[in-house]
Protein backbone atom coordinates (compact mmCIF):
# COMPACT_ATOMS: atom_id res chain seq x y z
CA UNK A 1 0.00 0.00 0.00
CA UNK A 2 1.36 3.38 -0.63
CA UNK A 3 1.65 5.91 1.71
CA UNK A 4 -1.08 8.43 2.47
CA UNK A 5 0.44 11.55 3.67
CA UNK A 6 -0.75 12.61 7.66
CA UNK A 7 -1.11 16.21 6.46
CA UNK A 8 -3.93 17.12 4.35
CA UNK A 9 -3.57 18.37 1.13
CA UNK A 10 -3.85 21.94 0.64
CA UNK A 11 -7.18 23.72 -0.92
CA UNK A 12 -8.11 23.74 -4.08
CA UNK A 13 -10.83 26.15 -4.95
CA UNK A 14 -12.43 26.83 -7.71
CA UNK A 15 -10.64 30.12 -8.39
CA UNK A 16 -7.01 28.43 -8.03
CA UNK A 17 -8.71 25.42 -10.22
CA UNK A 18 -9.73 27.35 -13.23
CA UNK A 19 -5.83 28.52 -13.58
CA UNK A 20 -4.69 24.92 -13.03
CA UNK A 21 -7.00 23.80 -15.99
CA UNK A 22 -6.13 27.01 -17.97
CA UNK A 23 -2.01 25.54 -17.72
CA UNK A 24 -2.70 21.92 -18.42
CA UNK A 25 -5.70 22.40 -21.43
CA UNK A 26 -2.96 20.43 -23.73
CA UNK A 27 -2.90 17.45 -21.14
CA UNK A 28 -6.91 17.63 -20.70
CA UNK A 29 -7.29 17.96 -25.05
CA UNK A 30 -4.70 14.88 -25.15
CA UNK A 31 -6.84 12.95 -22.06
CA UNK A 32 -10.24 13.24 -23.74
CA UNK A 33 -8.75 11.84 -26.85
CA UNK A 34 -7.31 8.99 -24.23
CA UNK A 35 -10.51 8.85 -22.98
CA UNK A 36 -12.20 8.25 -26.44
CA UNK A 37 -9.53 5.82 -27.89
CA UNK A 38 -9.16 3.65 -24.44
CA UNK A 39 -12.81 3.58 -23.79
CA UNK A 40 -13.63 2.22 -27.93
CA UNK A 41 -10.36 -0.09 -27.76
CA UNK A 42 -11.59 -1.78 -24.65
CA UNK A 43 -15.51 -2.46 -25.71
CA UNK A 44 -14.22 -3.84 -28.48
CA UNK A 45 -11.82 -5.97 -27.57
CA UNK A 46 -13.78 -6.80 -23.97
CA UNK A 47 -17.05 -7.43 -25.60
CA UNK A 48 -16.56 -11.02 -25.24
CA UNK A 49 -16.27 -10.49 -21.45
CA UNK A 50 -19.63 -8.76 -21.46
CA UNK A 51 -21.25 -11.52 -23.24
CA UNK A 52 -19.93 -14.48 -21.03
CA UNK A 53 -20.82 -11.95 -17.95
CA UNK A 54 -24.17 -11.06 -19.46
CA UNK A 55 -25.26 -15.00 -19.54
CA UNK A 56 -24.26 -15.66 -16.29
CA UNK A 57 -25.65 -12.89 -14.86
CA UNK A 58 -29.31 -14.10 -16.02
CA UNK A 59 -28.44 -17.73 -15.54
CA UNK A 60 -27.96 -17.19 -11.89
CA UNK A 61 -31.35 -14.77 -11.74
CA UNK A 62 -32.74 -14.86 -14.89
CA UNK A 63 -35.75 -11.96 -14.06
CA UNK A 64 -33.56 -9.70 -13.05
CA UNK A 65 -31.17 -7.23 -15.28
CA UNK A 66 -27.56 -7.56 -16.70
CA UNK A 67 -26.94 -3.94 -16.40
CA UNK A 68 -26.99 -1.39 -12.77
CA UNK A 69 -27.36 1.70 -12.75
CA UNK A 70 -26.79 4.22 -10.09
CA UNK A 71 -27.00 8.19 -9.41
CA UNK A 72 -23.56 9.08 -8.95
CA UNK A 73 -22.24 12.37 -8.44
CA UNK A 74 -19.60 13.84 -11.30
CA UNK A 75 -17.84 17.08 -12.03
CA UNK A 76 -18.89 19.89 -10.09
CA UNK A 77 -22.02 18.00 -8.07
CA UNK A 78 -23.31 17.32 -11.40
CA UNK A 79 -25.58 13.89 -11.11
CA UNK A 80 -25.23 11.52 -14.20
CA UNK A 81 -26.20 7.80 -13.82
CA UNK A 82 -23.50 5.11 -14.13
CA UNK A 83 -23.34 1.50 -15.18
CA UNK A 84 -21.99 -1.49 -14.48
CA UNK A 85 -22.68 -5.36 -14.18
CA UNK A 86 -25.50 -6.00 -11.81
CA UNK A 87 -23.04 -7.84 -9.44
CA UNK A 88 -26.31 -7.54 -5.97
CA UNK A 89 -29.88 -8.66 -5.74
CA UNK A 90 -32.12 -6.69 -7.63
CA UNK A 91 -33.45 -5.11 -4.15
CA UNK A 92 -29.95 -4.18 -2.95
CA UNK A 93 -30.68 -0.76 -2.40
CA UNK A 94 -33.52 -1.25 -0.32
CA UNK A 95 -31.92 -3.75 2.19
CA UNK A 96 -28.97 -1.37 2.45
CA UNK A 97 -30.33 0.48 5.65
CA UNK A 98 -30.70 -2.73 7.52
CA UNK A 99 -26.29 -3.05 7.05
CA UNK A 100 -25.33 0.51 7.60
CA UNK A 101 -24.65 -0.56 11.12
CA UNK A 102 -21.83 -2.96 9.49
CA UNK A 103 -20.19 -0.22 7.02
CA UNK A 104 -16.05 -1.10 7.71
CA UNK A 105 -14.44 2.02 6.24
CA UNK A 106 -14.86 5.35 8.20
CA UNK A 107 -15.97 8.65 6.55
CA UNK A 108 -19.03 9.03 3.86
CA UNK A 109 -18.48 5.68 2.58
CA UNK A 110 -19.78 2.34 2.75
CA UNK A 111 -17.95 -1.15 2.27
CA UNK A 112 -18.39 -4.03 3.89
CA UNK A 113 -16.60 -7.74 2.87
CA UNK A 114 -18.75 -10.20 3.58
CA UNK A 115 -21.91 -7.93 2.05
CA UNK A 116 -24.80 -10.50 1.87
CA UNK A 117 -26.23 -8.37 -1.04
CA UNK A 118 -23.47 -9.74 -3.59
CA UNK A 119 -24.96 -12.70 -5.66
CA UNK A 120 -22.23 -15.47 -6.60
CA UNK A 121 -20.94 -13.98 -9.77
CA UNK A 122 -21.07 -10.72 -8.44
CA UNK A 123 -18.44 -11.46 -5.90
CA UNK A 124 -16.15 -12.82 -8.97
CA UNK A 125 -16.93 -10.00 -11.09
CA UNK A 126 -16.24 -7.18 -8.06
CA UNK A 127 -13.37 -9.11 -7.28
CA UNK A 128 -11.64 -8.74 -10.13
CA UNK A 129 -13.27 -5.69 -11.27
CA UNK A 130 -15.24 -7.03 -14.33
CA UNK A 131 -18.12 -5.38 -12.84
CA UNK A 132 -16.52 -1.86 -14.13
CA UNK A 133 -16.66 -2.27 -17.32
CA UNK A 134 -19.87 -0.51 -18.02
CA UNK A 135 -18.70 2.43 -17.26
CA UNK A 136 -16.78 2.46 -20.40
CA UNK A 137 -19.45 3.73 -22.02
CA UNK A 138 -19.55 6.66 -19.05
CA UNK A 139 -16.45 7.92 -20.55
CA UNK A 140 -17.54 7.93 -23.63
CA UNK A 141 -20.52 10.12 -23.07
CA UNK A 142 -18.14 12.45 -21.27
CA UNK A 143 -19.11 12.05 -17.71
CA UNK A 144 -16.33 10.16 -16.75
CA UNK A 145 -12.49 9.56 -17.53
CA UNK A 146 -10.54 7.03 -17.53
CA UNK A 147 -8.09 8.29 -14.59
CA UNK A 148 -9.76 10.69 -11.93
CA UNK A 149 -11.49 10.34 -8.50
CA UNK A 150 -14.16 7.59 -8.05
CA UNK A 151 -17.71 8.95 -8.27
CA UNK A 152 -19.62 9.50 -5.06
CA UNK A 153 -23.09 8.87 -4.47
CA UNK A 154 -25.63 11.86 -3.60
CA UNK A 155 -26.09 10.15 0.18
CA UNK A 156 -22.54 10.11 0.46
CA UNK A 157 -22.20 14.11 -0.89
CA UNK A 158 -24.78 14.73 1.94
CA UNK A 159 -22.01 14.31 3.99
CA UNK A 160 -19.03 15.62 2.27
CA UNK A 161 -17.29 18.89 4.46
CA UNK A 162 -15.87 21.89 2.26
CA UNK A 163 -12.78 19.40 2.02
CA UNK A 164 -14.10 16.73 0.81
CA UNK A 165 -15.81 18.66 -2.26
CA UNK A 166 -12.60 19.03 -3.56
CA UNK A 167 -12.54 15.89 -4.71
CA UNK A 168 -15.63 16.99 -7.41
CA UNK A 169 -13.65 19.78 -9.09
CA UNK A 170 -12.67 17.52 -11.89
CA UNK A 171 -13.98 14.65 -14.62
CA UNK A 172 -14.66 11.39 -12.23
CA UNK A 173 -12.82 8.29 -13.17
CA UNK A 174 -12.88 4.64 -13.59
CA UNK A 175 -9.85 4.40 -11.47
CA UNK A 176 -7.51 6.49 -9.67
CA UNK A 177 -4.74 7.21 -7.22
CA UNK A 178 -6.93 5.49 -4.65
CA UNK A 179 -7.63 1.92 -6.29
CA UNK A 180 -3.55 1.74 -6.92
CA UNK A 181 -2.71 2.78 -3.58
CA UNK A 182 -5.18 0.11 -1.24
CA UNK A 183 -8.78 0.47 -2.52
CA UNK A 184 -10.91 -0.89 0.03
CA UNK A 185 -7.98 -1.08 2.38
CA UNK A 186 -7.51 2.69 2.56
CA UNK A 187 -10.12 5.06 4.85
CA UNK A 188 -12.45 7.67 3.44
CA UNK A 189 -10.39 10.79 4.55
CA UNK A 190 -7.02 9.27 3.13
CA UNK A 191 -9.37 8.25 -0.13
CA UNK A 192 -9.79 12.23 -0.52
CA UNK A 193 -6.21 13.20 0.07
CA UNK A 194 -5.00 11.05 -2.72
CA UNK A 195 -7.85 12.68 -5.17
CA UNK A 196 -6.52 16.05 -3.94
CA UNK A 197 -2.68 14.85 -4.74
CA UNK A 198 -3.58 13.04 -7.87
CA UNK A 199 -5.88 16.69 -8.95
CA UNK A 200 -2.68 18.65 -8.26
CA UNK A 201 -0.36 16.43 -9.88
CA UNK A 202 -2.48 15.02 -12.65
CA UNK A 203 -0.56 14.87 -15.92
CA UNK A 204 -0.83 12.66 -19.14
CA UNK A 205 1.79 10.61 -17.99
CA UNK A 206 0.62 10.16 -14.36
CA UNK A 207 -2.74 9.03 -15.96
CA UNK A 208 -0.83 6.57 -18.01
CA UNK A 209 1.07 5.37 -14.99
CA UNK A 210 -1.84 5.07 -13.35
CA UNK A 211 -3.22 3.10 -15.47
CA UNK A 212 -0.67 0.51 -16.07
CA UNK A 213 -0.42 0.36 -12.15
CA UNK A 214 -4.53 -0.44 -11.81
CA UNK A 215 -4.28 -3.41 -14.35
CA UNK A 216 -1.61 -4.50 -12.13
CA UNK A 217 -3.70 -4.75 -9.29
CA UNK A 218 -6.41 -6.25 -10.67
CA UNK A 219 -4.27 -8.99 -11.78
CA UNK A 220 -3.59 -9.55 -7.88
CA UNK A 221 -6.77 -8.09 -7.08
CA UNK A 222 -6.40 -9.07 -3.30
CA UNK A 223 -7.99 -5.36 -2.04
CA UNK A 224 -11.40 -5.44 -4.15
CA UNK A 225 -14.63 -6.28 -2.40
Amino acid sequence: MAEVANQEVSYLDEKNLDEHISNKKPYLISKRLMDIFGALVGIILLSFIFLIVAFFIKIEDPKGPVFFSQKRVGLKGKEFMMFKFRSMVTDAEEKLKDLLEHNEVSGAMFKMKEDPRVTKIGKFIRKTSIDELPQLFNVLKGEMSLVGPRPPLPREVKEYTDYDKQRLLVIPGCTGLWQVSGRSNIGFKEMVQLDLEYIQKRTFLYDIKIIFKTVKVLLGSKDAY
